[in-house]
Parts: structure tokens; C-alpha cells; sequence
């Protein structure tokens, strides 16, 4: 129980300091585009209020649009809070997944067994459904589907976990024929499985033709350093952090 505790503390501390890590990244090269998005959305929005009231005799301002609940300083303040938050709650559930499959990895070594966990975790969690329902700034989006891309995008999360097990599955049943073999089988059943996927689920796209196309790109890929700033640095600070825990034992033992 001790082992577990030790493996828990650890997991939280290791995703408190990378989500702050992925929020500083986020905060850098995400905000600017949310804010250039928020600018376009507002701009049409005037505008089209403006054509509305064009002929409209009324004693009160033109428009009197309704303030956010969250200012976009709070919004920023908040990403930290977010960040942490979601980088804590993952380091421990990371740390659960860790305790669970370390001795199925096979790998003989408890750092590199938590690498191929994060890098299973960030295939399987971030590249699947982003390449299929990769994310879409403010401006972009029709409030009514709301629950359905969110129904979509947890499907489509769930199908990259399997797709990881289908890989490991595939690739350890081709073990018998060699190292090559490993790895195509593993390859094969990952993609396979995406793919299959991806002709099932259904097709969704909100961008209107107007909404600029490196703006757009340039978001998603901010959204997508942000999740591997957060991975990369859960896996290599859980590797090091099982390295440390490994040397006290083995300095304890002697």
C-alpha cells in the first residue's frame, strides 16, 4: 500500500508541474489565436446587428449586447487553474494505470514502462480524435450540435483506447516472428482499428468557408502542442520520478 501512495504522490505532483507547463504553452502560442477568433466572431456579429437595425428607430444604443460571465482576463487567469487542475486529475489516474500494467508492459524497466504508458496515453487520448474532430476556436461552431460533437468526440476517445489495446494485442501475437513482425502487427492493429473508426463515425464540420484557414490551423495545433507538452512531460517526470523512487529502495535494501 506504502508502494502505491508513493506511486500516487508522485503521479499528482509530476501532472500538477507539467499542466502548468502545457497552461504556460496554451497561454503563449493558444491565446492570440482565441483572441484573433473572438475578434472575427465580434466583427460579424456588429456588423450583422448593423444591417438588422439599419432602418429601426429606437432611443436606446444600437446595440447593447450582453457581457460574458467570464472576462477574457479571467478566462486567461483561469486557463492556469484549468491546466493544473486537469494535469493533477490525469497524473493520478496515470499513476493508477502505471501501478495496474507495469508488470503486463514487458519492458523489464519501470521508466520505460512509464513512457510507452504516456505514449500509449497520448496516441490512444490525443491524436485519434484529434485527426478525426480535431478542435475548433470560439467563433467556429453551431451551439445546437453541441451535444452531439461532444457525444462524437467521447466515442471517438474511447475507439483510440481500443485501437491502443487492438496494437499491443497484435503486436505481442506476431512476437512469435520476430522483432519486425512485432512492430507491423502493432502498427496494423492500431491503424486498422482508426480507421474502421473513422468510416463509422460520422462526419462533422462547422467552419464556415469565410473563417481563414491559417487562423484556423494555426489553433488547432496550439490545441494539439498544448496536449503533447502535457504528455511528454508527464512521461519523461514519471520515468525519472520512478527512477528515484527505485534508487532509495535499492539504497534501503542494501
Amino acid at each position: 500500500m506504502r508502494t502505491f501512495g508513493s506511486l500516487l504522490v508522485r503521479g499528482l505532483i509530476v501532472g500538477l508541474f507539467a499542466g502548468l507547463l502545457a497552461g504556460t504553452f496554451a497561454y503563449v502560442m493558444g491565446e492570440p489565436r482565441v483572441d484573433a477568433a473572438i475578434a472575427i466572431e465580434e466583427a460579424g456579429a456588429a456588423h450583422s446587428h448593423d444591417h438588422n437595425n439599419d432602418h429601426a428607430d429606437s432611443a436606446e444604443p444600437a446595440a447593447q449586447e450582453d457581457e460574458p460571465l467570464v472576462s477574457r482576463d479571467g478566462q486567461r487567469a483561469g486557463l492556469f487553474l484549468a491546466t493544473s487542475l486537469y494535469g493533477v486529475a490525469l497524473g493520478g489516474m496515470f499513476a493508477v494505470a502505471f501501478t495496474l500494467l507495469r508488470r503486463k508492459l514487458r519492458t523489464g524497466n519501470d521508466a520505460y514502462a512509464a513512457l510507452g504508458l504516456a505514449a500509449a496515453g497520448f496516441i490512444g487520448i490525443v491524436l485519434v480524435p484529434f485527426f478525426k474532430y480535431p478542435p475548433n476556436p470560439p467563433a467556429v461552431g453551431d451551439p445546437d450540435t453541441i451535444t452531439r460533437r461532444t457525444v462524437t468526440y467521447l466515442l471517438t476517445l474511447v475507439i483510440g483506447l481500443l485501437a491502443v489495446w487492438a496494437g499491443v494485442a497484435l503486436s505481442r501475437w506476431a512476437a512469435r516472428y520476430g522483432d519486425v513482425a512485432r512492430l507491423a502487427g502493432g502498427v496494423a492493429g492500431l491503424v486498422a482499428t482508426v480507421v474502421a473508426a473513422y468510416l463509422i463515425l460520422p462526419r462533422i464540420n462547422e467552419v464556415p468557408e469565410t473563417f481563414p484557414a491559417t487562423l484556423l490551423w494555426q489553433f488547432r495545433f496550439a490545441s494539439l502542442g498544448t496536449q503533447a507538452t502535457l504528455w511528454l512531460l508527464l512521461g519523461f517526470g514519471y520515468a525519472a520520478a520512478v527512477d528515484r523512487r527505485l534508487v532509495r529502495t535499492k539504497v534501503a535494501a542494501a
